[in-house]
């Protein structure tokens, strides 16, 4: 018995004897099946094939988790440290003992809220090494939810409050109950965002993005960008760290997203 894990998107299934049939997170228009068929592996044979995890200080109080080399999407997580205890947000499917213990110094984890089913990887095994901390996800997104826990909290509200200020703020787009988190202690009290790809920090970092689909290039409707865009905007942040290493809006983070609204919108409405 296994817990499988599918190697386009890295989300663990639940223990079976042989790997399910297909991954309809994979299967779904958003995301693609590789194009060597459908793949499964698990975390053992993972750590036996020597990948690792880099944990590192981004910004003070706000440490990046990423695996090496890179596995599936590729995106990384954040360990948010806060008075109340540590956030994690977003998750990766690699977890081994060198990871808990780093994390565990840094002072554990409080929760783990995930923003989209594309990164919901290895969520279980990450809650069940600190303690069963809760997993929010947006109930919107239940379907997507393929390894069920007790410690999963389904929320149905727009903004979560949680602790040490942290705010969960649906927006929908890429998925109806994407999710991202406000801290607003980050960046010198000036406020972080940490966006998933629900807001995609694009390779010129002076901007963001908004797709249905990344991989496949599926765009948004007019409507739905506004809508995230008005969500979104009665927080204040500077800064804005995305899903992907290096992939970080540095300054001026509001404006940031206003002004790549304006830009996709125009080329929508464009005859």
């Amino acid at each position: 018995m296994a817990c499988f894990i599918c190697v386009t998107c890295g989300v663990q299934y639940p223990e079976r004897a042989t790997p399910p049939e297909g991954c309809p997170i994979c299967e779904d228009e958003r995301q693609y099946v590789g194009w060597n068929g459908q793949r499964w592996t698990t975390l053992e044979e993972m750590r036996a094939q020597g990948y690792r995890n880099l944990i590192r200080e981004e910004e003070p109080g706000l440490w990046s988790l990423q695996t090496q080399p890179a596995f599936a999407i590729g995106q990384r997580a954040f360990l948010v440290q806060t008075p109340e205890g540590n956030l994690l947000w977003d998750c990766i499917t690699l977890i081994d003992e060198e990871s808990i213990a780093t994390v565990r110094r840094l002072g554990g984890v409080r929760a783990i809220a995930v923003s989209h089913p594309h990164y919901y990887s290895a969520i279980v095994e990450w809650s069940a090494a600190f303690g069963s901390a809760p997993i929010y996800i947006h109930a919107d997104d239940e379907q997507w939810v393929v390894r069920r826990s007790p410690a999963l909290q389904l929320f149905t509200a727009e903004q979560l409050p949680l602790f040490g200020g942290i705010t969960l703020v649906r927006l929908g787009g890429h998925f109806p109950g994407g999710i991202v988190a406000h801290w607003p202690a980050g960046a010198d009290q000036r406020g972080v965002l940490l966006s998933g790809d629900i807001i995609q920090v694009v390779m010129d970092r002076r901007w963001v993005s908004f797709m249905y689909s990344y991989p496949n290039l599926i765009p948004l409707s007019a409507a739905e960008v506004s809508r995230i865009v008005e969500r979104v905007r009665p927080f204040r942040f500077e800064r804005i760290w995305g899903a992907f290493a290096g992939r970080q809006v540095m300054s001026d983070g509001n404006a940031a997203v206003e002004r790549s609204a304006r830009r996709y919108l125009e080329r929508l409405q464009a005859p």
